[in-house]
């Protein structure tokens, strides 16, 4: 019988990460779904997570043919989540930074929320990022909640629970930001919409293998684009 929520995660040169994490899932009680996305991956994650397929049923992989962004590969997970029927989707980093034992707690909120995000900004929540990084995303999600006048204290990060049946006529390809901005402006357009936001303490830790992503230059990027989405409001 097919899992009701389905964990959705996107690589790129993950191979020292990406076996741990569905390993965390695979041990959680929920009975659940996985699909991952790799970008061609120059660190042989996209060949890692094949072998990976063959010994667990419940794990989808797609290989696309190089970098196309985290935002493509966020909208065609919530695509393959609603074609195949899911009920819930949970999307995470795929580098450990964000821990699956909070999974079941989002399915949980999730029975009654339509959408539900790991915040590491509210009362419990930790972010053991270098000190530069922290002022950085602390600074630019309250100045996120300040222009948006938004509700919401988490606007950045990826682990964030879908109710995919509250959520009718919702999709991500509403989304038209790119980037890291793209995660930002999702949550935008469900509070635009009127859906309401719950927030969740998570405890967010630096990786451990491989290395950061995101450049600074993106983040400038998501500032640019909270200035645009204020000017219509």
């Amino acid at each position: 019988m097919k899992s009701k929520t389905l964990i959705f995660t996107a690589t790129y040169n993950e191979i020292g990460n990406i076996e741990l994490l569905i390993k965390k899932i695979k041990k959680l009680k929920n009975k659940v779904d996985i699909l991952v996305i790799d970008d061609n991956s120059p660190d042989g994650t996209g060949t890692k997570l094949l072998q990976l397929k063959k010994r667990n049923k419940n794990l989808d992989v797609i290989i696309r043919k190089g970098k196309q962004g985290l935002d493509t590969a966020h909208k065609i997970g919530f695509d393959y989540s609603k074609r195949k029927n899911y009920t819930n989707l949970i999307t995470l980093d795929a580098d450990l930074s964000h821990d699956p034992k909070e999974i079941p707690k989002m399915i949980n909120i999730l029975k009654k929320r339509p959408f539900v995000i790991g915040s590491r900004y509210i009362t419990g929540g930790k972010c053991n990022m270098s000190l530069p990084r922290l002022l950085l995303s602390i600074m630019g999600n309250k100045f996120i909640k300040f222009l948006l006048n938004i509700s919401c204290h988490e606007f950045t990060t990826s682990y964030r629970g879908f109710n995919l049946k509250k959520l009718k006529n919702f999709t991500l390809t509403s989304v038209k930001a790119k980037g890291y901005s793209f995660f930002m402006e999702t949550i935008y357009i469900l509070n635009k919409r009127k859906f309401s936001i719950h927030e969740i303490p998570i405890n967010f830790e630096n990786r451990t293998h491989g290395k950061s992503k995101i450049p600074t230059l993106e983040i400038f990027r998501t500032l640019i684009r909270v200035f645009i989405l204020s000017l219509r409001t």
